[in-house]
């Protein structure tokens, strides 16, 4: 007989094709999930004109959604920790898919608010389970470039939305773009016979025979027996409440991962919401406006990726303090009547390192909670995250219908990657006084 820690195991094991699949699958999902948010961004000036929408109003408009998702991430996350991540999954992506499509059907801004609220409530489901579920299957020297890889798909989602909002918006208006989230449904029975489940959670619950025969594929080599035992180690302990997230010298760490959560959220979706609208009124054209949401999001993926991989090397709370000082830099610079080329790559540069960023942000978040209190420390950062995704809009919205400066607007809008910065600051630097406490005490 033996016994088998998965999570050592996993650690020491080669990242293989089994693994792969759920990149690639939870890589999917995030995709459809990209879409369904940047959607909106990109429909949003054809609203404002077909349904006579003031500014504010237009942004109170977007804000259902986030609205939705905040709620999604604070339901769905504890959920999942005691019904398993594959169901969570699964119902949060059939709500939003469904609730998608139906949006294409609104034919006022109440009917709108309705369809997207719903849809935000999948949204905010998703996103914590498939990185908790990501970040169980990868090896910690590879954890955070495997959870980056698998959220590019996120920006993937998002440069889809605005291609297809080129293509389509001027000839065919804004139902179809929402009429084209029926096609990932079909996807939903290869989630539920492929996706795997937390192997954690199938050990928590006591089958043995189901964590085996996942194991089996991770490690075909370990040819377990009828009386081998396997074994998570974070399994123990505490239990899935907010209170442990400030247990264990977690408390400030907790608070100012919430704080940037927070600032990363608003910025992402005040750009991805009012980008498109202010280059327009800044004379430039339809489809110009759209390629800027698309450049904001292809960032986005390069970001992560890169970011995924400086984290797994120099430490993630390093890389995301630059990215944050980056952002609040680039920004800034928007504003300052740059030449198309030079104001595209600050496009870029500005979704690099606050959709990238939020990316590398849940991963942080997944390496800082064992695995008992993982999808709800996902979902209640993710949950604070989306007030700041709800301020955004709205925010935007009200501070445009000031009519300042378009320079004005974008310095305002540099100051919440400044507080991120700091607030990540303060983060590495209680987590490198957490590491030493540890390792006083080991010796």
């Amino acid at each position: 007989m033996r016994t088998i820690d998965v999570n050592e195991a996993i650690d020491n094991t080669p990242f293989g094709a089994f693994q792969w699949t759920v990149v690639a699958l939870c890589g999917l999902l995030l995709i459809v999930d990209g879409y369904d948010v940047f959607v909106a961004g990109t429909v949003l000036p054809t609203l404002i004109a077909e349904w006579g929408l003031s500014k504010p109003q237009a942004g109170a408009l977007q804000a259902w959604a986030l609205f939705g998702m905040m709620f999604g991430a604070l339901i769905f996350g504890p959920l999942a920790d005691k019904i398993g991540r594959k169901k969570g999954i699964a119902i949060s992506f059939m709500l939003f898919t469904l609730s998608t499509l139906l949006t294409g059907f609104a034919s006022s801004p109440g009917e709108f608010k309705i369809f997207r609220f719903f849809a935000g409530l999948g949204c905010g489901g998703l996103m914590p389970n498939a990185v908790a579920l990501m970040n169980e299957y990868a090896p910690k020297r590879l954890r955070g470039t495997m959870v980056a890889l698998m959220f590019s798909g996120y920006s993937v989602g998002g440069m889809v939305a605005a291609g297809l909002g080129i293509g389509m918006i001027p000839q065919y208006g804004w139902k179809p773009m929402f009429f084209i989230a029926a096609v990932p449904l079909l996807m939903l029975p290869v989630i539920l016979w492929k996706l795997p489940e937390s192997l954690g959670f199938l050990i928590r619950q006591g089958k043995q025979e189901q964590a085996k025969w996942i194991y089996g594929k991770i490690d075909p080599s370990a040819r377990l027996g009828h009386d081998d035992k396997l074994v998570f180690s974070e399994t123990k302990g505490a239990s899935a409440s907010i209170v442990e997230l400030f247990r264990h010298q977690r408390a400030l760490r907790t608070l100012m991962l919430w704080m940037a959560f927070f600032c990363c959220l608003l910025l992402v979706y005040l750009l991805s919401s009012w980008l498109p609208k202010v280059l327009q009124e800044a004379g430039y054209a339809e489809k110009a406006s759209l390629l800027s949401l698309f450049s904001l999001n292809f960032g986005g993926m390069v970001g992560a990726i890169a970011g995924g991989r400086l984290g797994d090397r120099f430490g993630l709370p390093k890389v995301v303090v630059g990215f944050f000082i980056a952002a609040a830099i680039s920004i800034a610079l928007i504003g300052f009547n740059l030449p198309a080329g030079l104001l595209f790559l600050m496009v870029f540069v500005a979704g690099a390192t606050t959709i990238g960023t939020q990316i590398l942000l849940y991963a942080s978040v997944a390496q800082l909670y064992n695995l008992s209190v993982r999808s709800t420390g996902l979902g209640w950062a993710s949950g604070v995250g989306r007030i700041g995704a709800i301020v955004g809009p709205t925010l935007g919205g009200v501070l445009l219908a000031q009519e300042l400066p378009l320079q004005q607007n974008f310095l305002i809008f540099a100051i919440p990657a400044a507080i991120s910065a700091l607030a990540m600051l303060v983060f590495a630097a209680s987590n490198a006084r957490c590491g030493e406490t540890v390792q006083l005490a080991a010796a």
